[in-house]
């Protein structure tokens, strides 16, 4: 009878202290993982700074400024940074020659095998379109025109189709001339499909370069 008590005290203490061994020594809280009043961004983003994710994937992202560049990516390329399509546009956001000696990039080849050059480029465009159309995001921003309800990021994803003087254009007809790319594709859709990102993060500047 002894002998069975120290056996099975003995079994007891090993898958005790086995059981404590896992168990850290010291817990901490990350302040990014309790819920708060900004519960949405602390789901979405464990780190604070949403730049830091600028160059992932997240299979969901609402209307971040990374749900932003990520649809608007989707639709031109569906995220291919090599992509070349049949009028020669070019990588992950369908960059033409013309748009990229705007911002500063002359070695297409170079654009094409690099990924962060690609992230840089659709912020810096960003910013310059930002820049030419800012008399018009202020003008029209929130209004509704032909149907459409107006918000800075649908404006700024009609100027990556169509280019700055297209968007300039398209009020000017208060929506009502249909202005289209090669393809189809309308300044309209792409002023409904994006509208309502989070694109405060984009600084307007009419000389925006991509630093290397």
């Amino acid at each position: 009878m002894t002998k069975k008590w120290i056996y099975y005290t003995s079994i007891a203490i090993v898958v005790a202290f086995i059981s404590l061994s896992f168990k850290p020594s010291e817990q901490q809280n990350k302040d990014w993982f309790y819920v708060s009043e900004n519960e949405e961004l602390l789901h979405l983003f464990p780190s604070l700074e949403e730049e830091e994710y600028s160059d992932f994937n997240f299979p969901f992202t609402g209307k971040s400024f990374t749900g932003f560049k990520e649809a608007l990516a989707f639709k031109e390329s569906q995220g291919r940074y090599r992509l070349i399509n049949t009028l020669g546009y070019m990588g992950k956001y369908q960059f033409g020659v013309a748009a990229l000696r705007a911002i500063g990039i002359h070695n297409t080849s170079e654009f094409l095998n690099n990924p962060r050059l690609q992230e840089k480029a659709f912020k810096a465009l960003l910013a310059k379109n930002k820049w030419e159309l800012r008399e018009e995001i202020e003008q029209y921003e929130g209004k509704v025109v032909n149907g459409i309800k107006v918000t800075e990021s649908g404006i700024l994803a009609a100027a990556h189709l169509g280019g700055a003087g297209s968007v300039k254009k398209y009020f000017r007809n208060e929506g009502k001339k249909s202005i289209k790319d090669n393809y189809g594709t309308s300044l309209k859709s792409y002023m409904k499909a994006f509208g309502g990102f989070d694109t405060s993060f984009i600084v307007a500047d009419s000389n925006a370069k991509v630093k290397r």
